[in-house]
């Protein structure tokens, strides 16, 4: 639930990178509270409505996550738009979403996977001289 609530604490921000764990636990929980919202709509006679609230409200966090595991994977969000090919271009995205992230910083952010050591300053992407 973590992976869900950190997604949506940054609802907006479209900068930075999103490892693939974060993206895909977010769908999955993402996925899970639709389904049991279309039931629940469903048994008290409101259709898809609350479903379909839900899907709006989660809208603009679900775009920002899904740029920023592109930003990891060293793509433009842009590349999002390639899901309007039809037929195809959804699975071109897909593809670009289960790529494994570069392990290096790129012009995104550095690599959220790697921890800062003890004498790596957080506010500077410059190396720091050991000696």
């Amino acid at each position: 639930m973590d992976w869900y609530l950190g997604v949506l604490k940054q609802y907006a921000v479209f900068d930075g990178r999103a490892r693939r764990k974060a993206y895909w636990m977010f769908v999955l929980f993402n996925f899970a509270i639709a389904a049991a919202l279309g039931v629940v709509g469903r048994v008290i006679g409101l259709g898809g409505a609350l479903q379909a609230l839900y899907s709006l409200g989660i809208l603009i966090p679900g775009l920002a996550v899904s740029v920023r595991r592109l930003h990891d994977t060293g793509r433009s969000g842009w590349m999002l738009l390639i899901a309007l090919i039809p037929f195809v271009g959804w699975l071109v995205v897909l593809y670009f979403l289960v790529q494994p992230g570069e392990t290096a910083a790129n012009n995104y952010g550095p690599d959220p996977k790697a921890e800062p050591g003890p004498d790596q300053r957080a506010t500077s992407n410059l190396p720091v001289n050991p000696t």
